[in-house]
């Protein structure tokens, strides 16, 4: 027997002792694994439907049924992602007529997919709808797990074929991660994202928000598999970028929207304060660029309030921990922004705008200029709207005690020479600034957005 004999069958026992272990943590799942039967249902048509939604790009796959599997891992547990992915392994390997050996890669791959990252969730975080880990799976750290494990899980996948690969036709390992995996890399990336925010909206508002995200993969799946395509063709580049760009801002947008149907407050607030920063942005002569993030941030300055639960967004009695949850929306948001292509100044505009001037805001206790313009803004206006508007933090002032509270603590609380741009700039306009009808939907204007997106990216 050769060396490439005897390489070979040692291959094969490590991918047999692979399939092994995904068996056994068949055999020793629990019942609780397999709830709630809906969650199982919904991320398994996913799983199946995922083939007819992917995207081949040279010689790799992009598809929607790794976002359930991931799904499976961290709100269910391994076995679920386990039976995925080999009932995918003998369903494709059938149906293609493989051989023995293919087989059994198929199987050792995606079997161990849901093996590795289903065991590592259930050791981060337990069992998601367990009552005791509830607190675990609803905020942004949760989310950053759930990015993490569909990173990993595809890498693993891909390393098992890879290996598997170089042992059949030694086809060398550096040139397959540079041909098959790196062209991929965006799309898993947002696709994690993407997964993450879904098991999020899931843990946070149940089902339906769930089956929009479902919507959203699908989308994205189709929508990147088009753009990675057309990477040689140049006159269709500006097409499919209004696409993307569209399905990222489509997201925000969702968030939004979700966040909105818990609190309808925070949805007006965040139009109102996107209205006057707007205003003041061209008050003080800001170039179009700037206008356009200050604005933006002003509509998802509050993205973060996502992450918090009913009790928090709608509070009798606030705790200690409350308050630390409270305090951490704008990194929550910030987060949430960020990984968008193109929003690192909106991102930040959103960190910072609990910052006062004095230093004496969060998270990170910036002085005066050291706090982006963008953030100061936000704080005026949305100080001033809270102010006039709500009723939840004390009894609602006229615009004109406002007005004179801005002055009040301007040089502390908010920048002195923004305020009075304000001040004149409310003064002069009165009821046509302040009364402005319109939505979220209308103020964010998703068409031109994006539009502008593109124009800034070409």
């Amino acid at each position: 027997m050769n060396t490439s004999s005897v390489i070979r069958a040692l291959w094969w026992a490590v991918e047999a002792a692979l399939v092994a272990c995904s068996l056994l943590v068949l055999g020793l799942s629990s019942a609780g694994e397999w709830q709630p039967l809906l969650l199982l249902a919904i991320l398994a048509a996913i799983y199946l439907a995922g083939d007819r939604m992917s995207s081949v790009v040279r010689d790799g796959l992009l598809t929607p049924a790794h976002s359930a599997m991931v799904l499976a891992m961290c709100l269910l547990g391994p076995a679920p992602a386990v039976a995925f992915g080999l009932t995918a392994a003998i369903a494709k390997s059938a149906l293609r007529r493989l051989p023995a050996s293919q087989w059994l890669a198929n199987l050792a791959a995606l079997g161990s997919c849901g093996l590795v990252g289903g065991v590592i969730a259930r050791a981060v975080v337990g069992s998601a709808g367990a009552p005791g880990h509830h607190a675990a799976v609803v905020g942004a750290t949760f989310g950053l797990l759930v990015f993490a494990v569909s990173f990993l899980t595809i890498f693993v996948n891909f390393a098992v074929i890879a290996i598997d690969v170089r042992v059949e036709d030694e086809s060398a390992l550096i040139r397959q991660f540079r041909d098959a995996f790196l062209p991929l890399i965006p799309g898993h990336l947002t696709s994690g994202v993407l997964t993450a925010l879904m098991a999020v909206a899931y843990t946070n508002l149940g089902t339906l928000v769930l089956l929009c995200g479902v919507l959203v993969l699908g989308v994205f799946h189709y929508l990147i598999g088009a753009l990675l395509r057309s990477e040689e063709r140049a006159d269709q580049l500006e097409a499919r970028s209004i696409h993307l760009a569209n399905m990222q801002l489509g997201v925000l947008s969702m968030l939004m929207d979700a966040l909105a149907l818990r609190d309808a407050e925070t949805s007006r607030h965040t139009t109102a304060v996107a209205r006057y920063a707007r205003a003041l942005a061209e008050e003080i002569s800001c170039d179009e660029e700037e206008r356009e993030v200050i604005h933006t941030a002003a509509l998802l300055h509050d993205i973060g309030k996502f992450t918090w639960s009913d009790r928090i967004l709608h509070p009798e009695q606030l705790t200690d921990a409350d308050w630390e949850v409270i305090r951490r929306h704008p990194q929550d948001g910030a987060a949430l922004v960020g990984k968008l292509d193109g929003y690192g100044p909106v991102a930040d505009a959103i960190l910072y705008h609990h910052e006062r001037v004095d230093g004496g805001g969060y998270p990170a206790g910036l002085i005066a200029g050291e706090i982006p313009l963008a953030s100061r803004i936000i704080a005026i206006c949305s100080t001033f709207d809270t102010m006039i508007s709500r009723e939840t933090t004390g009894p609602r002032m006229s615009v004109e005690d406002a007005l004179a509270e801005l002055r009040n603590i301007a040089g502390r609380q908010l920048d002195a020479e923004l305020v009075e741009a304000f001040v004149t700039m409310v003064q002069r306009e009165g009821p046509a600034l302040l009364e402005s009808s319109g939505d979220h939907a209308t103020e964010l204007d998703l068409a031109s957005r994006v539009r502008k997106m593109v124009t800034m990216r070409s």
